[in-house]
């Protein structure tokens, strides 16, 4: 067929492609690319086919197709992208929990992670489009292998190709030929049995299984990628552009061992005759231990699972992602303060309206009168309102200044799990909900400062600053908490200003800024400004009060005399719980000015 003959076959094949799923099944057309050229624009290289599970799109490269003689296969092949979307992996967010599970059952080469994964899942979709859908997987197979003839074949491809002869019931040989190798004939019955036992919905329980089974002959083809192996290998960038939920968190399926599938009772038929024979099962089957993991994990394994998934992120939007993600759960209202009436609105004309401000504020007839092609946060204007007293009251949210400690003693947010940044990230997203705006600043010492600009509502923004990281010295940087108070031209609303640090916090009130001003009388007029009380949250020892260390010192002295609210956590961890009673414990209603109970 010439290449405009290939094209109409292959779209006139589509609805049949999605018959074999079911009469009902709905996809966006695919992208046929007529040249390879064209398929790489759409991220397609390496494969003749690609999904992509964020727009459901499916990828075809015609060139390729037509090189490998398998340009009669466009139901086959198209209906087996189909499956990757409606059946495994279906969603970006399986298909990243699929390649956590796969990540630890192939220890040192968690890197090929997507390429088992992708094994798995063809053996899952190929069994089922052959058997059930009639559809002819085993020609597709036979002709790719056709024409990989004179290739160099790894052993985990051979075992692979002998997976596909035994599920289909084929003549020996008829993909692969494997002698007398034994080891290989055990394994790939192994892997037949559990793609038929794993199939349908419980395919997810079978994928680390698969990757215990996988992993000798992984090491066997000397971490390589098998060519024929890259040329199926249609979900490598499957999840770009996605946002995969709930991986912050371990799924139970990863808690304790992976069975290898030769002690899978399913798969064998013969139950552990003891506890005991269970224990020594691992050992003896090559099968992984959870290795002490908690039921959370760390920034980092939470970004490769990312990668491995296809997304294009940086360290910091990775982080960003943990942090608010893990943060979701213990989100509470912010602590809001009780006035003794409402206050009716009253317009009294424009102001700009910056991004991250609420869209429905924009006064659209005013910023189209300015511009005729508004521009957000430079032509877009929003209607500022006085206001009238009423006569029922009313709840005002405090707004927020936050400072985390980023010294040397605090750990990196995004290679561990940082306490400091988590409270953080708990209480801003808190504050923003509630409508409260938040300014944060991260620090270690006076020139090492990140901060948000000004007061924002913009979640990222906020957590931004806080998954920073110095590591240096430790010095509270007074000037810049002087002059945002001093410098806030509209106090929108009382300010609370929360510290959350060590010892270290002790820098505040004992040494001058670089005016020379104490910075003793620098916190007590930022705190008298803002209005809304203080609070620092110290990871010092319970009984701080007790001894006569300078900087407890301090921070009895600032309780008593500044009105400071101190907190003491024994330990980093224990500030996920004070971020979590920070507004019962310090705002209930009827709090004075001074944010004290």
């Amino acid at each position: 067929m010439s290449p405009a003959e290939i094209h109409s076959h292959w779209r006139a094949a589509w609805p049949q492609a999605l018959a074999a799923w079911s009469r009902y099944t709905r996809l966006r057309s695919p992208l046929l690319c007529s040249a390879r050229v064209a398929a790489a624009r759409e991220g397609l290289s390496g494969s003749f086919a690609m999904i992509r599970l964020v727009d459901q799109t499916v990828v075809i490269d015609l060139e390729t197709i037509a090189a490998h003689g398998i340009a009669d296969y466009a139901v086959e092949i198209l209906a087996h992208e189909i499956g990757h979307h409606v059946y495994v992996p279906a969603s970006v967010t399986d298909h990243a929990r699929a390649l956590a599970r796969m990540r630890r059952a192939l220890p040192t080469l968690e890197n090929q992670a997507p390429l088992v994964a992708n094994l798995y899942s063809d053996l899952l979709i190929n069994d089922r489009l052959q058997r059930s859908a009639g559809l002819r997987m085993a020609a597709v197979m036979q002709q790719v292998v056709a024409a990989s003839r004179g290739a160099p074949m790894s052993p985990l491809w051979r075992f692979y190709l002998r997976s596909y002869e035994l599920l289909w019931a084929m003549p020996s040989g008829s993909l692969v030929a494997v002698g007398e190798d034994a080891q290989l004939e055990g394994d790939a019955r192994l892997a037949a049995r559990l793609i038929r036992a794993y199939s349908g919905a419980r395919w997810l329980e079978g994928v680390a299984r698969y990757g215990a089974l996988v992993l000798p002959w992984l090491v066997a083809s000397k971490q390589q990628e098998e060519a024929a192996a890259a040329l199926w290998h249609d979900t490598r960038e499957a999840g770009a552009g996605g946002d995969p939920d709930g991986l912050t968190e371990l799924d139970p399926g990863e808690l304790g061992e992976i069975v290898h599938p030769a002690f899978d009772e399913e798969l064998s038929g013969v139950a552990r005759e003891s506890a005991d024979a269970a224990d020594a099962a691992p050992a003896q089957s090559g099968s992984v231990a959870a290795g002490g993991q908690g039921q959370a994990r760390t920034p980092y394994e939470y970004g490769e699972i990312l990668r491995l998934s296809g997304l294009k992120l940086s360290a910091q939007d990775i982080a960003i992602r943990y942090y608010e993600e893990r943060a979701r759960p213990y989100l509470v209202p912010f602590p809001v303060r009780e006035t003794p009436e409402t206050e009716e609105p009253l317009p009294e004309g424009v102001e700009a309206w910056e991004m991250g401000e609420p869209l429905d504020r924009i006064d659209w007839r005013e910023s189209l009168l300015r511009s005729p092609q508004p521009i957000p946060g430079l032509t877009t204007v929003q209607r500022v309102y006085g206001s009238v007293q009423g006569v029922a009251r009313s709840r005002q949210p405090l707004d927020l200044d936050l400072y985390v400690d980023s010294s040397g003693s605090m750990p990196d947010p995004r290679m561990v799990l940082s306490w400091p940044a988590l409270a953080g990230a708990v209480i801003c997203l808190s504050a923003l909900r509630a409508g409260a705006a938040v300014s944060v600043h991260l620090w270690s010492d006076k020139r090492q400062v990140m901060s948000t600009p000004g007061f924002v509502r913009d979640a990222r923004e906020a957590l931004r600053v806080l998954v920073g990281y110095y590591g240096g010295g430790t010095q509270f940087p007074l000037p810049l908490m002087r002059d945002l108070h001093a410098s806030r031209k509209r106090l929108l609303r009382p300010t609370h200003i929360l510290v959350v640090s060590d010892d270290g916090a002790s820098t505040m009130f004992d040494t001058p800024d670089e005016r020379g001003t104490p910075g003793w009388d620098v916190c007590r007029e930022a705190l008298a400004a803002a209005g809304g009380g203080g609070t620092l949250a110290l990871n010092i020892r319970d009984d701080w009060e007790r001894f006569e260390q300078p900087a407890y010192q301090w921070f009895l002295r600032a309780r008593r005399e500044q009105g400071w609210l101190v907190s003491a956590v024994a330990s980093l961890a224990d500030l996920l719980n004070f971020a979590r009673e920070f507004s019962r414990h310090h705002y209930q209603r009827g709090a004075t000015s001074r944010g004290e109970p």
